[in-house]
C-alpha cells in the first residue's frame, strides 16, 4: 500500500543535509582564516561560545516547559571531554596545514566510530564479518596513505606535525560520537549538544586563560569578529541543528554520506581564497579514501536493514 512512497525525497531532510554540507564547508574557511589573528585556545573559546549562546534560549525554553531531561547533565559531562579534546586538536591544525588537506584526513574519523561501534554496541558486531566492510576498511587505508605519500611538502615539521593533529582529531571525533550515542541514547540530541557546548566553554575558558592570549582578540576588526560570529552559528550551531533533523527523519547513512563531499566543497573554497593546491594523485587517492568511508557505511547499514 505505501510501495508508491518509498520512493519520494524528503525535501527537508534533503535541505537539511545539504545545509550541513555548506555550514560545514565554511567552517574550516574561517578558522584558517582567523588563524592570522588569534592563538587557537582563543579562536575555539570565542566560536564555540557564540554556538552555546545560539542555543541557550532552547534550553532554557525547555527547562520552562519541563520538556529538558534532568539527566542530561550528568551524562553530558562523559561526551564533552573528548569534545573539549577533539575541539582544541581541530583548530590547533589549522595553523600547519591547508583547510581541505586538513578536512579530507578528518574522515578517517569514520573508520574510529565503526570500530569503535564493533565494541560498544552488540547490534553492530555482526560487521566484523561483512566483507563490504572489510574492503572498505582497506580502501580508505589506501587513501590515506595515499594522500600522504603524494604530499610533497609531507616530511617538513609543519606539516607532519599538523598531520599528526589532524589523525589526532579524528581519533577523538570518534569517542566522542560514541561517547555521545551512548550518553544520549534516551535523550534528545538537541539538548545534550546544548548542555555539552556548556561544558566545553567553560573547560575552554580555562584552557585559553592559561595557554592562550585572549587580549589578542580585543585588537581585532569587524572582519575577524564577523567571522567569528558567523562561524560560531553555522558550522557549530545551525551545522549540528541541520545534521541531527536529517538524521532524525532518514536516518544516519544519507547524511553521514553527503557529508563525505565536505573535503572536495572544502577545496572548491579554500583553492580561491587560500591559493591551496593538491596534486592529481592526492585527489585521486582523497577519492579512494571517501569511497572507502562511503563502502564502510553501507556495509553497516545493510547489515542493520537486514537484522
Amino acid at each position: 500500500m505505501n510501495e508508491g512512497k518509498t520512493h519520494q525525497i524528503d525535501v527537508t531532510a534533503t535541505l537539511a543535509c545539504l545545509g550541513t554540507l555548506v555550514c560545514w564547508a565554511l567552517g574550516p574557511i574561517f578558522i584558517k582564516y582567523l588563524t592570522d589573528y588569534i592563538d587557537s585556545w582563543t579562536q575555539n573559546l570565542l566560536r564555540y561560545a557564540v554556538g552555546c549562546l545560539f542555543w541557550l534560549p532552547f534550553l532554557l525554553s525547555s527547562a520552562c516547559k519541563g520538556t529538558l531531561n534532568n539527566k542530561v547533565w550528568r551524562r553530558a559531562l562523559v561526551p564533552a571531554i573528548p569534545n573539549v579534546v577533539m575541539q582544541s586538536l581541530w583548530a590547533a591544525a589549522f595553523y600547519y596545514l591547508g583547510p581541505a588537506f586538513l578536512v579530507l584526513l578528518s574522515k578517517t574519523s569514520i573508520l574510529w566510530i565503526t570500530g569503535f561501534s564493533l565494541i560498544f554496541f552488540q547490534e553492530e558486531k555482526p560487521l566484523a564479518r561483512s566483507k563490504r566492510f572489510w574492503f572498505g576498511l582497506l580502501l580508505s587505508i589506501t587513501g590515506v596513505v595515499g594522500v600522504l605519500y603524494f604530499k610533497e611538502d609531507f616530511r617538513a615539521t609543519g606539516t607532519s606535525t599538523g598531520v599528526i593533529i589532524a589523525l589526532a582529531t579524528a581519533f577523538a571525533w570518534g569517542v566522542y560520537t560514541i561517547s555521545a550515542k551512548i550518553a544520549f541514547r534516551d535523550i534528545d540530541s538537541r539538548h545534550g549538544f546544548a548542555v555539552i557546548s556548556i561544558y566545553t566553554v567553560l573547560i575552554l575558558l580555562v584552557l585559553a586563560t592559561i595557554f592562550g592570549n585572549i587580549g589578542d582578540s580585543l585588537q581585532m576588526g569587524p572582519g575577524q569578529w564577523g567571522a567569528i560570529i558567523f562561524s560560531g552559528i553555522t558550522a557549530i550551531a545551525i551545522g549540528h541543528a541541520l545534521y541531527y533533523a536529517a538524521i532524525k527523519r532518514v536516518g544516519a547513512t544519507i547524511p553521514m554520506l553527503v557529508i563525505l563531499a565536505q573535503p572536495f566543497a572544502v577545496f572548491a573554497i579554500s583553492r580561491v581564497v587560500f591559493g591551496e593546491t593538491m596534486n592529481g594523485l592526492q585527489i585521486f587517492f582523497g577519492m579512494i579514501l571517501l569511497a572507502g568511508s562511503a563502502i564502510s557505511i553501507w556495509a553497516q547499514q545493510h547489515l542493520k536493514a537486514k537484522s
